[in-house]
């Protein structure tokens, strides 16, 4: 018995020191335990596969333009300044770059899970995904069909509404870490099933799992409802661990069986955490 006594605290301990040498925190030894009966692996997409880094891609106006194409991202851009979603620094960095003076907003308010809304200029601006426009009845025309393809690249398509007439889309790319594919690879060959998390629209979220090498996508899923999708995932009998680092990552972070937060993220997000990868390297996962 004493030798049992002895050998279960030092095997956690040395496990444990032997992750923080290899920049993985492992708050537990519930957690270092937990980990080897992982069967499923959930993959938030921006920072944590991508490098949550977006950047502005496209300006399109609509078939009747009631804008130019600069005007329109300027309008665009003096709304998002307010805004701290990655998506809306990438498209103000875009104004900036081809030097547009912005403008004051009055009545912002965020949309959870689908965009912002604003006035600008005693103008009412909508920015967000198609959900907002089809909840608003703003009548897009060939918008829809052309953000299609967009999204098919890999991009995220915003739609832009002026006074409640579709004026436009932006685009906005994040580029995938170098490491991702190699990463969730070195998962699969441990016959773990890899999933990917997103608020973005299907078709951009396919695009980037196919690019990585997933095959099974959750998308468009709003911010409060991860926790609840990895629930559902728990009740497939299956050990679940979730990676993210974002704020919006936290609740799904405490749901799963192990959360694993990105050292480059946010601190809630490594609160909720059981296990942080500091250098938000994803092949820290499989080493975990």
């Amino acid at each position: 018995p004493c030798a049992l006594g002895l050998a279960t605290p030092m095997s956690l301990m040395v496990g444990i020191g032997k992750g923080a040498e290899n920049g993985i925190l492992i708050r537990s030894g519930e957690a270092l335990q937990t980990a080897r009966a992982i069967q499923t692996v959930v993959l938030d997409k921006t920072g944590t596969i991508t490098k949550g880094k977006p950047e502005l891609t496209d300006v399109l106006i609509s078939d009747q333009p009631i804008v130019k194409d600069d005007e329109l991202l300027r309008l665009a851009s003096s709304v998002e300044k307010v805004s701290e979603h990655p998506l809306a620094q990438a498209i103000v960095e875009g104004a900036q770059a081809r030097k547009l003076e912005l403008a004051a907003v009055k009545d912002f308010e965020a949309i959870p899970g689908h965009g912002v809304s604003a006035k600008v200029e005693n103008r009412n601006i909508l920015i967000g995904n198609l959900k907002l426009m089809h909840r608003e009845k703003i009548e897009l025309g060939s918008l829809e069909e052309k953000s299609k393809s967009i999204a098919d690249d890999g991009k995220t398509p915003m739609f832009i509404a002026l006074d409640g007439k579709a004026a436009g889309i932006i685009a906005v790319a994040d580029t995938v870490k170098e490491d991702s594919a190699e990463a969730i690879k070195a998962l699969q060959n441990l016959g773990i099933e890899v999933v990917m998390i997103t608020g973005d629209n299907r078709r951009t979220a396919e695009a980037i799992a196919r690019k990585v090498g997933v095959v099974r996508v959750l998308a468009e899923v709003l911010p409060e409802d991860k926790a609840n999708n990895i629930h559902l995932l728990q009740a497939e009998n299956k050990k679940v661990a979730m990676v993210g680092d974002g704020i919006n990552d936290a609740p799904a972070l405490a749901q799963a069986h192990i959360g694993i937060a990105m050292g480059t993220g946010t601190d809630v997000a490594m609160e909720s955490a059981a296990v942080t990868l500091v250098h938000g390297d994803l092949r820290g996962i499989a080493r975990a």
